[in-house]
């Protein structure tokens, strides 16, 4: 019930967090690529288009926690909280196509750098690094570590903030030193980490949906905690795997002597993997092997 209830909490206050910082994000933006195309900055105009960017994926991330709350159905038997991972999968391909344009700009600048008003790059620098370090904070207060789709929010927001980062020193490198080739550095710096992080959240989203295991988790040590429940012999057919971010599911065959007790065992297996391992979900299915006949007991524990 204790689980339960926690579960419940972290989850509004992941929502909570992610409204936000979309608001921050969203009433930014516009003054951000409006500054953009004024100043003539790429680092501005490519930040802003992260942001854009960002607004788009923080309201699907939203749009995932609130599809992830419906309850399941006949035909949706775990409802719709694989979508949270599916948002993820979109954000870290986002990001990508976001990199790779900011490259391309940046490429150009390269072979003819602009004149850039850094007067107003600057002070448009300077709003958008205190907008993004106060979406930042918001969203650590949730559960960027364990929750991916929160996780790829905050990387858009925190590529967002050393976007920032980088107008403001590209800003000041031309204010001081006539430096026009610092926007195009800047940009292409912000881009690369921008495209580290998008790769990050794509592999793991990609994972998840490939019924990957938990990195978290060794399935070496679960089957060394199982095996000390008394009167188990062997432990096969383990599979661990994740419908979401905070929903880790477990499957195996637990072989045991021929005069144990199927209910206990199932009983101890299940309430060990929840307490060491907090799986909740697991399957546990008990085989016998008596000498004049083959038995075999499945159940399911929530």
């Amino acid at each position: 019930m204790g689980h339960g209830h926690d579960h419940h909490h972290i989850h509004h206050k992941n929502k909570k967090s992610l409204l936000l910082a979309f608001l921050l994000t969203l009433s930014f933006m516009v003054a951000e690529i409006i500054g953009g195309i004024i100043t003539n900055s790429l680092a501005l105009i490519s930040d802003s288009g992260h942001m854009l960017s960002d607004a788009i994926s923080l309201g699907l991330s939203l749009l995932a926690f609130k599809l992830g709350e419906k309850r399941s159905t006949e035909h949706k038997t775990y409802g719709y909280k694989r979508f949270e991972i599916l948002a993820a999968l979109f954000n870290g391909i986002a990001l990508i196509v976001v990199s790779l344009y900011i490259f391309w700009e940046a490429i150009g600048r390269f072979q003819h750098p602009p004149v850039v008003a850094s007067n107003g790059m600057l002070t448009i620098a300077l709003i958008g690094f205190v907008i993004n370090v106060l979406a930042a904070w918001i969203l650590m207060k949730g559960d960027t570590s364990e929750n991916l789709n929160l996780r790829s929010a905050f990387l858009h927001v925190v590529g967002d903030l050393l976007g920032s980062v980088g107008a403001i020193i590209a800003a000041l490198l031309i204010m001081f030193f006539g430096w026009e080739i610092a926007d195009p550095i800047a940009s292409s710096i912000v881009g690369i980490l921008v495209f580290a992080s998008a790769i990050r959240v794509t592999k793991d989203a990609l994972h998840v949906l490939m019924e990957g295991k938990p990195s978290h988790i060794r399935l070496e040590e679960i089957e060394r905690y199982l095996l000390t429940i008394p009167k188990v012999e062997n432990v096969h057919d383990l599979h661990v795997w994740s419908l979401s971010s905070d929903f880790p599911m477990l499957t195996c065959h637990l072989k045991i002597e021929v005069d144990s007790d199927e209910q206990i065992i199932l009983r101890q297996a299940a309430g060990l993997i929840e307490k060491e391992f907090h799986i909740a979900h697991s399957t546990i299915q008990i085989e016998k092997e008596p000498t004049d006949c083959h038995c075999v007991e499945r159940c399911e524990w929530h």
